[in-house]
């Protein structure tokens, strides 16, 4: 098992990032709480990103059109949700934001190599699960998810006839994703969100879904554990029985969490736990490679959500160091 994780992922911009609830260094915090309960043995586990992701990798599942307003301050701050951003020359949003995102999504390709090398890789970032081939929206603006599949097709490190197991357990449903794979009839997608909340309009991705579980605004941990026990395994039954899944991608979004005010859902931290060790366990039962992205999160406690399952994962499945590195 590996965590592959850089300071590079932290983002800051002057303050401006808090007008929006995204903690936006809540992947150090996450890392700093590893360190302090792992010590020493967290770097037997953990793997350094390279660079960051380009523009002419970027282009295997994005339009060219995407990627030039990806250099125009007012598309960024429509996509950031910040109107503020729209006054700021690009150079300080690409450093305090775009460039930290480049990062986690290189980040992202690094953990799937990983985790087919050794069964499973947490990547403490990514998860961009709205961004769509022509338009970023929702704090997600390049397909980190879609590249992850594309790079491993084209080089070979699967084969384009492989299937792909896709869940998403974000708040939010991951209408990106969708757009992305609204073609791809090898990648099977399992989404459970609120169906109270943004994107509820994008119909079409709705439609892409090929397992999809609404769950009700304010939804607590019982009813929504029992709905993914009774569907998840069904779904992942049902397409292992009918040819080979070469990897799995779950988006493990701690916006689920009770006080979220975008998730709205009343998850527990005991719930989120019990949440990830699940959707794990049931994915590595059937011996599929597994890469576990972090997507949305809004509270204070969203850091802690992610150190305490990444621990525990770590201890149930990381018992053989890594042998190998991107």
């Amino acid at each position: 098992m590996s965590i592959v994780y850089s300071s590079h992922y932290n983002m800051g911009l002057f303050g401006l990032e808090k007008l929006h609830p995204f903690d936006t260094k809540k992947f150090a915090r996450a890392w700093s709480l590893l360190e302090q309960e792992l010590g020493a043995t967290l770097a037997g586990w953990h793997v350094e990103v390279d660079r960051p992701i380009t523009d002419e990798e970027m282009l295997a599942v994005h339009t060219a059109d995407h990627l030039l307003r990806m250099r125009d301050s007012h598309a960024l701050a429509k996509a950031f949700e910040i109107p503020a951003v729209s006054l700021l020359p690009f150079s300080l949003i690409d450093s305090g934001f775009l460039h930290p995102m480049r990062w986690a999504t290189r980040g992202s390709v690094i953990a799937a190599r990983q985790a087919l090398r050794q069964g499973l890789s947490i990547n403490l970032g990514g998860g961009f699960h709205h961004a769509k081939p022509d338009r970023a929206e929702g704090f997600c603006l390049f397909s980190d998810i879609a590249l992850i599949v594309a790079q491993l097709r084209a080089d070979g490190s699967i084969q384009l006839e492989s299937r792909i197991a896709y869940v998403d357990l974000d708040a939010h449903q991951g209408n990106g994703v969708c757009h992305q794979f609204l073609q791809d009839a090898r990648t099977f997608i399992f989404d459970m969100y609120n169906e109270a909340i943004y994107p509820t309009s994008d119909l079409v991705a709705q439609d892409r879904i090929d397992c999809r579980v609404p769950v009700p605004i304010g939804c607590e941990g019982e009813y929504y554990l029992e709905q993914l026990k009774a569907r998840l395994p069904a779904f992942l039954d049902s397409i292992t029985r009918s040819g080979d899944v070469a990897l799995a991608i779950y988006t493990a979004g701690t916006d689920v969490f009770a006080g979220d005010d975008l998730g709205m859902l009343a998850l527990s931290a005991a719930d989120v736990l019990e949440r990830d060790q699940f959707v794990v366990d049931q994915l590595r039962q059937r011996q599929l490679p597994t890469v576990m992205l972090l997507g949305g999160g809004y509270t204070s406690e969203s850091h802690r959500l992610i150190a305490t399952s990444t621990k525990a994962i770590l201890q149930r499945h990381g018992r053989q160091r890594r042998s190998s590195q991107e």
